[in-house]
């Protein structure tokens, strides 16, 4: 997912599978915690260059985390680490031959679906028995006008349709696409186009109302009926950098995270005809998922990023990329309820939601030294 033009910086800035490039933190006002009487207890460990998504499997009572061993001479392979739940010990490494980033589970099918995202491909792995088992390429290099080959493309979100056997995967660039594959062939069986001509970074799946909802730099949401597989519906939102989304199918609700980037708001104004920024962004959007009406609006601290919903005790989690902290709130109310600190760059969310469990991928930044390895907290509640 990295594309060598002018938009590459922005692609750096919103994805958690890409390249990792440190998110200078900027001033937020400090708010009110609200008393709750949960203490949290953080243990956490450095464990490898480069890591992004991670899944928890029921199934197999482990985490599996996306490495993809950094970038430049001193780079790692890419791997996709097992770990210990309750220790974060690394049981087993599993190797790849493209470079980690997005990850989504199958954990009946006992499947990790992983995004290459500078190889514009999907590597399937088999967590039963820790193997590779295939590489899916979604489109092939095309060349520029410097006469240089390139993926047309980047990855950003996969989401996984077990009982319909189907893969999805967003085409992030100025003209996003949606890739659908086949689980059981492994080939791409179509290629939805319209998702913006602009970065289309969030995606989340409802099973039960077989819906794909898609956020673009556009400020839209973007429902895809995953029967059809053609767009339902596209709404203009009050969101100006919308990003990652959590469904909550009780209430019908989306949250969405509304980042408030400089560089994202420069690109925008630079790059969409008659763009005006009217919103700071740094919370939560609420929607009605039916309507895309904009229901509430959530203070965050600086850069959120990573959104997690933990229905059964309704609680949202989200990850102050730039501020460098976990805000945990009630769904229900929008109450801030803690602010857990996990510096520098806090990133990406999975729940072991039987045992209230909460682990994060944290990102390095600048002043982390070069080449450390970076590191998983788990949060028991």
């Amino acid at each position: 997912m990295k594309i060598l033009n002018a938009a590459s910086c922005l692609v750096m800035a919103l994805i958690v599978s890409a390249p990792g490039v440190a998110q200078q933190p900027v001033a937020a006002p400090a708010r009110p915690v609200a008393a709750t009487g949960e203490a949290a207890k953080v243990e956490r460990k450095a464990l490898a260059k480069g890591l992004y998504e991670l899944a928890y499997s029921p199934r197999q009572n482990a985490v599996f985390v996306a490495s993809s061993g950094g970038f430049g001479a001193d780079a790692d392979a890419p791997k996709i680490l097992r770990l210990n739940p309750q220790t974060l010990a690394v049981e087993r490494e599993i190797p790849l031959e493209r470079k980690a980033f997005g990850v989504t589970l199958d954990d009946a099918g006992g499947r990790l679906y992983v995004g290459n995202t500078v190889d514009l491909s999907v590597t399937v792995v088999d967590i039963v028995n820790n193997r590779v088992v295939g590489v899916v390429q979604l489109e092939e290099k095309v060349k520029g006008e410097d006469g240089k080959e390139r993926y047309p493309r980047d990855l950003r979100e996969l989401a996984v349709d077990p009982a319909g056997k189907r893969l999805f995967l967003q085409g992030h660039s100025d003209d996003s696409v949606l890739y659908v594959v086949n689980t059981e062939t492994l080939k791409v069986d179509k290629v939805i186009p319209g998702l913006g001509k602009a970065k289309a970074p969030g995606m989340t799946f409802d099973p039960a109302g077989q819906r794909l909802f898609v956020t673009n730099l556009l400020g839209e949401l973007i429902t895809i009926d995953t029967r059809t597989l053609e767009i339902a519906s596209r709404v203009k939102t009050e969101a100006e950098q919308p990003l990652n989304i959590a469904f909550d199918p009780a209430s019908q609700r989306l949250f969405v995270t509304d980042q408030g980037l400089e560089m994202i708001r420069n690109f925008q104004t630079r790059s969409i005809p008659g763009f005006q920024s009217r919103h700071p962004g740094n919370r939560i959007a609420v929607f009605d998922a039916n309507s895309g009406k904009q229901l509430h609006s959530i203070p965050t601290d600086a850069g959120p990023m990573g959104i997690l919903l933990d229905a059964q005790r309704q609680r949202l989690y989200v990850t102050n990329r730039a501020a460098g902290n976990v805000g945990v709130y009630d769904s229900r109310s929008y109450a801030l309820l803690q602010t857990i600190p996990l510096p520098t760059h806090p990133n990406s969310f999975a729940l072991d939601a039987q045992r209230n469990s909460l682990y994060v991928s944290i990102k390095n930044g600048e002043a982390d030294p070069k080449g450390a390895p970076e590191s998983i907290a788990r949060i028991q509640f």
